[in-house]
């Protein structure tokens, strides 16, 4: 299997933990690399659903190792709830490691989190930025200002005190701060609690490199909420890029053999920030009550929209993505047609197909063009036991004409499908056929 990295090619929610549960059979490590709380991924067990936190997928399946990397940023009393609640469920099936350079949020950095969202709001209600408010961005601001905490160092008091120090003072207009005299033994108590998981997870993951094992790296969010490549200022405060993958787990570049990037058939947004294919109509209630689109950490609504060919393409540029895995095939099955953006008409009448305007204001006013394309039977549950039965041949012919559309018009193959939510409801199309493409990319040829 080697290493691969598995992205979101989207705003986030295009079931990432679905897709890498399902190629988590096949690895022995599963490296969540980057963010915190604020990411959910729901993973459809036969014993019910569960939704991941902070947690890998690799701790759901026994003989993996699910790895919370050092590009995290981990909020402990919660993972302690998240790790006691599948005990308890009888569902932690893994090892679990956690690595000692993880950085910690603190409750200072939740209340500091509501207090910038809220401030933003009151000067300018556009402004908001939606956050979850779980402490994720003032947690990797302060790692950046050098005086974070890492997880590895709350088994050591006079680092705990030290940084505590710093973190009221340069943080002391900030209201509703928690006590600091109680904060203090709670973080040294919960570390002493986790320290058991707790290790150098880079040079496990190097070896592993070395026997051949197979790594899966696990992104949180999606590329067009990268910090730098996104969608400014409504992003997430990390790198949900396959860079970012590498630097969050200290695997690197030359030992990934295949990024994967995951889509949804259709197209959705937790949050404020430009979103050129909304549909705030009937059919983008369609999608949200069909598809179930809400999000899994917060429950919050999902904004819903048709794909969008101009975003995929530049974030399969930006990752170099090696395959596709499309996603919630079956939501679309019955409707008439199938919108799908090919490009975009910016305000100054000019368009682009694979580049995205840098300032989010401008992605705003963007005008997409559509194609409007066939589409495929409703998903009955006899269609979907005969794609669980037969494979990919058992594919609607139509939805495999959209699949052979979405590899022309990206150059990247699509290579699995989710047509449901359970583990079985996932389809792999074969090895993809490579072909001389102008972007120098291969193409499954359907």
């Amino acid at each position: 299997m080697g290493v691969r990295v598995v992205v979101g090619a989207q705003f986030g929610d295009e079931a990432k933990g679905k897709i890498t549960d399902y190629l988590a059979a096949t690895a022995r490590y599963v490296v969540r690399s980057g963010g915190g709380p604020n990411a959910g991924h729901s993973i459809h067990l036969p014993e019910g659903p569960v939704v991941l936190h902070q947690l890998s997928c690799g701790v759901l399946r026994h003989g993996v190792v699910g790895v919370s990397g050092p590009g995290m940023v981990v909020q402990p009393f919660a993972l302690e709830d998240e790790l006691h609640d599948l005990e308890r469920r009888g569902l932690l099936r893994g090892e679990v490691a956690l690595s000692d350079r993880a950085h910690v949020i603190l409750p200072i950095h939740e209340a500091e989190d509501a207090w910038e969202d809220a401030l933003r709001s009151k000067r300018n209600p556009a402004a908001s930025l939606g956050t979850t408010r779980r402490g994720i961005g003032p947690a990797y601001a302060d790692r950046a200002g050098r005086w974070g905490l890492r997880v590895g160092e709350l088994s050591r008091p006079a680092i705990v005190r030290e940084r505590l120090d710093l973190l009221y003072a340069t943080k002391a207009t900030v209201p509703d701060l928690p006590r600091r005299e109680e904060l203090e033994p709670e973080l040294i108590e919960v570390g002493a609690r986790l320290a058991p998981i707790v290790r150098p997870t880079e040079s496990m993951l190097w070896d592993a490199v070395d026997r051949g094992d197979g790594i899966l790296l696990e992104g949180a969010q999606s590329a067009l909420l990268d910090v730098d490549f996104g969608t400014y200022p409504y992003v997430t405060s990390s790198h949900p890029t396959s860079a970012g993958a590498l630097v969050g787990s200290g695997i690197p570049p030359t030992a990934v053999d295949a990024v994967i990037g995951v889509a949804k058939a259709y197209n959705t947004r937790v949050g404020a920030g430009p979103f050129p294919t909304e549909d705030s109509g009937t059919a983008g209630e369609f999608l949200r009550r069909v598809g179930g689109e809400r999000g899994a950490t917060t429950g919050r609504p999902r904004r819903c929209g048709w794909l969008d060919l101009v975003q995929l393409r530049y974030v399969s540029r930006l990752n170099g993505f090696t395959s596709l895995a499309l996603t919630k095939v079956d939501v679309l099955g019955g409707l008439d047609e199938v919108p799908v953006c090919t490009q975009y008409v910016l305000a100054d009448g000019s368009t682009t197909r694979d580049v995205l305007p840098t300032h989010a204001e401008d992605l705003e006013k963007v005008q997409p063009v559509y194609e409007r394309l066939p589409a495929w039977p409703e998903f009955h549950e006899r269609t979907k036991e005969r794609i669980r039965r037969e494979g990919a041949s058992a594919l609607p012919s139509t939805l495999r004409r959209f699949l052979g559309y979405i590899t022309d018009e990206t150059g990247v193959p699509v290579e699995w499908v989710g047509f449901g939510a359970a583990r079985e409801d996932t389809v792999w199309l074969g090895p993809p056929t490579v072909h001389a493409r102008p972007t120098g990319v291969a193409a499954w040829s359907g």
